[in-house]
């Protein structure tokens, strides 16, 4: 194993801290327990329960003689001993029913199947009570299944099927008289390729037990019907592999289905069945195989040729559908018996299956705003080979996410709106969102996965109720948790055979990206039930995007479209323009557009644009862009359009300024507004927006949201983002560049003096705003806090301190209710004091939206903003806006926000001197945002600004005070990643004596004790692996990870984290001193842990090496190949869970590539060897040249090649050799 794999654990991955602690207030521990071992790199993955022994072996020879003579005897005596009490076929489910009555149907053509059913149900109700192990029975059912798999009785050519299956058949009945009784618990899994019983039986999780005993106990079958249902089990099984429109395959063979089964009940019951009903039921028959083989030509079309013709795949479907109702009105009109009731339960049946189930208001969640007419239009094939491309992804790729990236401008948004559209209508699409169609900088991540979700419900209707359970049990979770229950846990309530696609559009256009990617890592193993397809206008991975590095992602990149594609949209659309004087464009214009466009469609569509709408003749303004010498993709040509635009359209200064004051404001503004209500806000008559918006169509990419003639949008909305931020550019001399905190300062005073205008409330009367008011209580606070400088000086010297220091109180507490109403509609009426200043309001408002979960967290920070610049803040402001935004960092991962946090405690501790009762508290906020900020830098003197930090609070915090533990263990911390730089003893002893003392202070049953025990054990066991190992130290490491354990019991969250801490302090006892009996204990607590982390909990992956480690020691120690075996086993499922570019996935190829090795050299496999060096040869590319373990990695592989030489005498990779040994006689 190379170095990489046993290096030491960086302090980030073993403790995680606290929030700082808000002043005045007693807060927890600033420090919480963590895996000791995560990125461990000599551990392995999860564990498998023990394997199952193989029918016939063991437990047969094992049981006692009285229970195995009666075990046996079971199948001494003919089945018929027993025979089944007798009963009419009565209905449950639609699932059930079909694999009993085919099951039974199956007994009728197959004696040997039907002696074999009859003994399992004998066997099953004989041993019913036995409680040993069932392993062997399990694989004894499992190869009874693979047999009746090659009975194709439900193909209508039983009698070729059962003269192939007949000797499995004879094989799987040896095997079940070898197994053990327990039977009735045994469930099946899912299996494509099954037949249609088998497939029904286990595709629901029915107990294959239940199925049989029904089967065999049923009586008038009525046997002629059998082909009818074989069709119908035809055409659920169709349903099941279908790649497009599985809803509606689903509902023909549901409607189908219930009304076989329904004619079987009926027949059932009756003494005499009608004289006509043979030749109604071969009728019924011959319509329904016909639309069943139709059904199995359409599942077997791949989804690339689905999604090609999804219109024409829809009309088959409804045909069908015509089809069917016409059978059934045949069959109900040539017969006697009365099927109205089961025509009744059929409607009930569809009616639960479109969806109809109870119907949840999604009006709670978010809605994504109407994009019709927003997205740009999709030229028709011009994407055609991307589009393959993606389709060929969407069907056959492990990757979670993929990411289209390009330039701006060259159709990204156009091509996810086209798939957006067309993946609907073929019933793949779970939801879209395009966040470059509204304003995005108050809406939080939470708030965008509930705005999916209220997709996914609107869409898939049947999704609804577990999406009712996740608003009732997300509030304040993680985001993982959002994702699982808003997205995750409702798409898989579908059942569906495929993956549904999310479409989230612009990914780097939205300030919270990072945090929503990282979150997004959690659905990596889940790709069976949906992907992403996001778009970015950088390579995600080669730009390193925030956050990128936890998903599974391909990144595509999207080139220019044609010149050809480009040339056909001028020739379509110039004809178009309103030309003067008979004049037109030249074909040689054309090809002059087209070569200019460098194949950006954006640009093609703003000159057409220009061309239409400019006051210019329209030949003059093309004889202007076609005398350009800079196409676009020679400079920066997109951004010389717009510049000449926008001179066209706006000829003189004043001109000039009345674009940016409007543009600028239509930027900042955050929801739209009626012509009148944005004239009141931004002082521009209403007249003169008019005339600037007939101006502005020239530059529209977006043809603009119904009746906005009479609307004003903010500018995403109609405008390409390339445009907003031409304008935007700061360096340039432009008369159009934009001041964007100018417009928010302009918007903020509108605001606040819109406040003093609210209507007085009564207390029998609640009055309703204008949209104007409702608009300014909702965005004050953003605006004033986005338009406003920071510094009291500079702040005291605006208008808007002069507005808010002239606010009455009753104002200031009418707008507070109103505000907190508008956001947080049915929350708790906020209390104030008659003494609470609009400083103060701001921060408990800000306080009572953080219990949002963080879909508050732009309107909260921007309460906090405004609040630090009344009247300098105070402390308690500062430190609040520190916690909100170190929050926010801790959820995004990256340093931007904890600098912002440091910024705002500094701020803090300089309202507090040194006598001051809070300093110390101050002292420590410093200290820890410094903490996290040395975390991602890892500056040096960060750290040691942190140690002085910590020892000064410490200092002026002496015993008794209650906060002395916080300041001890935040010391600790420091320097714990001190001695992890410079590795000195002496450091390392003053952390553990540091640690001793916060213990000390945090007696049981305090709430952190448990965390402290373990950063103390931690420090313990970094003492026992520096020089020559004080196992003293390891042995009361393990002392203070057992107490840990026994403080954090089954359901504490951090159960499994204790036991694998325990364990792996366990198992560097081993290590130490070959203790077999820890090694031992580690395993079993291991397995337990493992337990407690189901797939796709984010420790699953870590919990797996760990074990697969212990159990590559086990092996090592007693050679037992079992072992090693699950070993492998566990090393492969880590290794599933980490898909590139996952940090540790280079860890986990090594250890398996181990494992293997260990592997090959017990069965000599060539395979086996193959596998691990196509694992090196990987992990060689994740380790390129310059990395530091890359020759330890390079010494790997050319061992196993040049075994793979030695042992197939094959000499065709001696170039991989000679390249091997080269490269490393350069290292």
């Amino acid at each position: 194993m190379s170095a990489e794999g046993s290096s030491k654990l960086r302090k980030r991955d073993r403790f995680r801290q606290y929030l700082p602690s808000r002043l005045g207030r007693t807060s927890p521990s600033n420090a919480s327990i963590s895996s000791a071992n995560e990125g461990d790199g000599a551990s392995t993955p999860p564990g498998s329960l023990p394997s199952a022994q193989h029918a016939g072996q063991g437990p047969k020879d094992n049981l006692k003689p009285d229970k195995r003579d009666r075990f046996l005897g079971v199948f001494s005596r003919p089945s018929s001993d027993r025979p089944p009490t007798p009963k009419p076929f009565k209905r449950t489910t639609l699932d059930k029913d079909l694999a009993v009555l085919s099951t039974t149907y199956l007994m009728e053509d197959c004696h040997n199947v039907k002696a074999l059913i009859l003994a399992i149900v004998t066997l099953s109700s004989n041993c019913k009570n036995e409680k040993e192990d069932s392993s062997s029975a399990v694989n004894a059912v499992d190869e009874f299944l693979r047999a009746i798999k090659d009975i194709h009785s439900l193909d209508y050519n039983i009698e070729e099927s059962l003269k192939d299956a007949e000797e499995r058949v004879d094989q799987s009945i040896t095997g079940i008289k070898a197994s053990h009784p327990s039977l009735g618990e045994i469930k099946g899994r899912p299996r494509r390729g099954l037949s249609g019983t088998v497939v029904t039986v286990l595709d629901v999780g029915i107990p294959v037990i239940t199925v049989l005993k029904d089967a065999v106990e049923i009586i008038g079958a009525v046997p002629f019907l059998k082909p009818v249902l074989a069709a119908v089990l035809v055409m659920s099984q169709a349903a099941r592999q279908t790649q497009s429109n599985y809803n509606g395959m689903l509902s023909l063979s549901t409607t189908a289905g219930e009304f076989a089964l329904s004619i079987v009940e009926r027949c059932s019951t009756l003494q005499v069945l009608p004289p006509n009903l043979d030749d109604a039921a071969k009728k019924l028959e011959s319509r329904l195989r016909a639309i069943a083989s139709r059904c199995k030509e359409m599942s077997q079309k791949n989804f690339v040729s689905c999604f090609f013709q999804t219109t024409a795949f829809k009309d088959e479907l409804d045909d069908l559908r015509r089809t069917l109702d016409t059978a059934i009105q045949e069959f109900q009109s040539t017969n006697l018996i009365d099927m109205q009731d089961a025509l009744v339960r059929i409607a009930e049946t569809l009616r639960r299956t479109a969806g109809n189930v109870e119907w949840v208001r999604l009006d709670a969640l978010p809605s994504h705003p109407d994009t019709s007419g927003k997205l740009a239009e999709y030229l028709v094939e011009s994407r055609t080979p991307n589009v393959e491309d993606l389709c060929e992804w969407i069907a056959s790729s492990s990757e979670l996410l993929l990411c289209i990236h390009g330039p701006a401008g060259v159709g990204k948004s156009t091509l996810a709106g086209h798939l957006s559209k067309e993946l609907r209508a073929a019933g793949r699409l779970a939801g879209s969102i395009f966040l470059g169609t509204f304003p995005t900088d108050t809406s939080g991540p939470e708030t965008i996965i509930k705005m999916l979700a209220h997709e996914i419900g609107s869409i898939h209707p049947q999704t609804r109720p577990k999406i009712l359970d996740a608003m009732q049990q997300c509030h304040g979770t993680s985001l993982e948790t959002y994702l699982q229950k808003y997205i995750l846990e409702p798409l898989q309530s579908l059942n569906h055979p495929y993956p549904l696609v999310v479409i989230v559009d612009a990914l780097d256009e939205w300030r919270d990206h990072p945090t929503f990617l990282s979150a997004l890592g959690y659905l990596n193993s889940n790709t069976s039930v949906i992907k992403v397809i996001g778009t970015s206008r950088l390579n995600p991975v080669a730009s390193y995007l925030p956050g990128i590095d936890k998903v599974s992602v391909r990144p595509y990149h999207l080139s220019p479209v044609s010149i050809g594609v480009i040339k056909k949209y001028f020739e379509k659309h110039l004809d178009s323009v309103p030309w003067v004087d008979g004049r037109k464009a030249h074909p040689r214009d054309i090809d002059k557009l087209a070569e200019l466009s460098g194949g950006l469609p954006v640009w093609a569509a703003t000159v057409i644009a220009l061309l239409s709408f400019s006051d210019s003749p329209p030949h003059d303004v093309l004889a202007d862009i076609v005398g350009s010498r800079h196409p676009v993709g020679g400079s920066d040509g997109l951004g010389d359009l717009y510049e000449n635009a926008l001179k066209r359209l706006f000829t003189t200064p004043e001109k000039q300024q009345q674009f940016r004051q409007y543009f600028g404001a239509i930027i900042a503004l955050q929801a739209p507004l009626s012509i009148s209500d944005f004239s009141a806000l931004t002082g521009i008559s209403a007249y003169l927006i008019n005339k600037i918006q007939a101006a502005l169509p020239a530059l529209h990419t977006r043809p603009p949201p119904p009746g906005s003639e009479r609307m004003v949008h903010p500018a995403t909305a109609i405008f390409h983002l390339s445009l907003i931020e031409h304008v935007q550019a700061t360096g340039t001399e432009t008369p159009f560049a934009i001041s964007i905190s100018k417009s928010h300062s302009a918007l903020a005073l509108s605001c606040l003096e819109q406040l003093s205008s609210l209507p007085s409330p009564s207390p029998h009367h609640n009055p309703r705003l204008r949209a104007i008011q409702d608009y300014a209580v909702r965005y004050s606070p953003y605006h004033v806090s986005n338009g406003t400088p920071r510094s009291n000086d500079s702040w005291s010297q605006t208008k808007h301190c002069e507005i808010l220091r002239a606010m009455s109180a009753g104002t200031q507490e009418q707008w507070a209710a109103l505000f907190l109403k508008a956001l947080r509609p049915g929350d708790d009426k906020l209390v104030l004091e008659t003494e609470d200043s609009m400083g103060k309001i701001l921060v408990k408002l800000a306080e009572r939206l953080g219990r949002s979960g963080g879909d508050q967290w732009g309107f909260q920070v921007a309460c906090l903003e405004v609040a630090v610049r009344i009247d300098n803040g105070d402390a308690e402001a500062w430190s609040e806006l520190g916690r909100c935004y170190g929050e926010r960092g801790m959820r995004m991962g990256g340093i931007q926000m904890h600098e912002e946090a440091l910024a705002a405690f500094r701020h803090a501790l300089k309202l507090l001197p040194e006598s001051h009762p809070d300093h110390a508290k101050s002292l420590n906020n410093v200290a820890l945002a410094l903490w996290w900020c040395y975390q991602l830098n890892g500056n040096q003197d960060t750290l040691n600004e942190m140690i002085s930090c910590s020892q000064k609070a410490l200092t002026l915090c002496a015993a008794p005070d209650p906060d002395r533990d916080r300041y001890i263990n935040t010391l600790a911390l420091a320097l714990d990643d001190l001695y992890n730089h410079n590795g000195d003893l002496q450091t390392l002893k003053e952390v553990i004596s540091l640690y001793r003392q916060g213990l000390e202070l945090r007696p049981a049953p305090h709430p952190e004790r448990s965390m402290t025990l373990n950063n103390l054990a931690g420090a313990l066991r970094s003492l026992h692996g520096h020089g020559d190992g004080d196992v003293d130290a390891l042995k009361e490491a393990i002392s203070l990870q057992r107490e840990t354990v026994a403080l954090c019991p089954t359901p504490h969250p951090n159960h499994s984290l204790s036991l694998d801490n325990l364990a792996y302090a366990l198992k560097a006892l081993f290590r130490s001193n070959g203790d077999e009996k820890a090694l031992n204990e580690a395993i079993s607590l291991q397995h337990e842990a493992l337990a407690l982390r189901p797939a796709p909990h984010p420790g699953r992956s870590i919990t797996l090496n760990n074990l697969a480690d212990s159990l590559k020691a086990r092996y090592q120690l007693n050679d037992d190949i079992s072992t090693l075996n699950e070993c492998v086993s566990l090393h492969r499922e880590a290794l599933g869970l980490r898909p590139a570019p996952h940090p540790y996935r280079p860890q986990s190829l090594d250890n398996l590539a181990d494992a293997l090795l260990s592997q090959f050299e017990q069965n000599r496999e060539v395979g086996v060897l193959d596998e691990a060096i196509s694992l090196r040869r990987e992990l060689l590319i994740l380790r390129p040249s310059g990395h530091r373990y890359r020759k330890a990695y390079l010494k790997d592989i050319l061992h196993l090649l040049e075994m793979q030489r030695e042992v197939t005498g094959d000499d065709r990779g001696h170039g991989e050799i000679d390249d091997v040994k080269a490269e490393l006689g350069t290292l």
